[in-house]
């Protein structure tokens, strides 16, 4: 069992930043790929990135390439997301969630642990 907690979210002017942070406790933590998932109001959850167990390989959806970046820090059980030149439609609630396999995947349902997400308002 492993728990994710997220946090971080709030508000943010278009063109701005935010970082997310992902806590994870219970198993070791770099079993883990871990991913980054958002849901918009009305719309399907959908995959932004994801980071390997070691942190050597990250994938990102090309609606966030270049303005995102995924890492993590072992020792510290938490994985990132950095979030530059926000835009509206970056509005969503973020999730992150964990798998067992060594590189992250882009299917949801992957996925074995999910945390609570964390909400990310993008609006002037």
């Amino acid at each position: 069992q492993v728990q994710l907690v997220e946090s971080g979210g709030g508000l943010a002017q278009p063109g701005g930043s935010l970082r997310l942070s992902c806590v994870a406790s219970g198993r070791t933590f770099d079993a883990y790929s871990m991913g980054w998932f958002r849901q918009a109001p009305g719309k399907q959850r959908e995959f932004v990135g994801g980071i390997s167990r070691s942190g050597a390989n990250i994938y990102y959806s090309d609606s966030v390439k270049g303005r995102f970046t995924i890492s993590r820090n072992n020792p510290k059980n938490t994985v990132y997301l950095q979030m530059n030149s926000l835009k509206p439609e970056d509005t969503a609630v973020y999730y992150c969630a964990a798998d067992l396999r060594v590189l992250p995947r882009t299917d949801e349902n992957e996925y074995d642990y999910w945390g609570q997400g964390t909400q990310v308002t993008v609006s002037s």
